[in-house]
């Protein structure tokens, strides 16, 4: 199966083009493009790119595999709705893949082994945390993706090995760097077949959501 990955969760967004081979159990990224904040955001440019270094065409796209953050909201946003186009013109199967795990696999890939804790500014100082166990072999969740205050994503990093994130080191400087990124999703989505709609892909928020109703419009006299 051929899948195109998105993950614009974090300050560097990526594309990957990965084959997944049922049978072996084995993925092959064959083509990976990032860009940074600080560039133009070119979504469709970098799939066109990524698609070209792969030797692929869009017709060949059987799985688009969106990273559902937590991070970016806008940038998670803007992927679902590349894949929920994407769906609706091709046709193709949607898998959400949890930013968080992608971390864990990122930190695998790196040889980052040990209890390696992920930590995700979500702003009005509070954090996403997440925990995990690395090894060699492969990772396991730990502790769940929660959302935490500056005190407890203290004390929740300090039962920690290693402390990775797209920000990281702004709030524990001796944390590691690590964004999530697309070319990791052959890893998290091999076995899967949990298929979804476009319309159930929705982002990774745990805060509750607080909204208020919209009054009726009000009837003008003589209307």
């Amino acid at each position: 199966m051929v899948m195109l990955a998105l993950e614009f969760s974090s300050p560097i967004r990526s594309v990957a083009v990965v084959l997944l081979d049922a049978k072996s159990a084995v993925h092959t990224v064959l083509a990976a493009v990032s860009e940074e904040d600080g560039q133009e955001v070119r979504p469709l440019p970098m799939i066109e790119l990524a698609l070209k270094n792969a030797g692929i065409e869009r017709e060949a796209i059987e799985c688009v595999a969106v990273g559902l953050g937590p991070g970016s909201y806008t940038g998670v946003r803007s992927a679902i709705a590349l894949a929920q186009g994407w769906q609706l013109g091709r046709s193709v199967g949607l898998l959400g893949v949890s930013s968080a795990d992608a971390l864990a696999a990122g930190a695998q890939a790196k040889g980052w082994f040990g209890r390696v804790g992920v930590v995700i500014d979500a702003q009005r100082d509070e954090f996403y945390g997440a925990g995990y166990e690395v090894a060699e072999a492969g990772w396991r969740p730990k502790e769940p993706l929660r959302i935490a205050s500056r005190d407890e994503i203290q004390n929740f990093a300090s039962a920690y090995d290693a402390i990775v994130g797209p920000e990281a080191t702004k709030f524990f400087p001796q944390a590691r760097i690590l964004c999530p990124r697309a070319d990791t999703f052959g890893a998290l989505a091999r076995g899967r077949a949990d298929f979804v709609p476009g319309e159930k892909l929705e982002p990774i928020y745990l805060r509750e959501a607080k909204f208020v109703k919209a009054p009726p419009p009000r009837v003008m006299p003589g209307l």
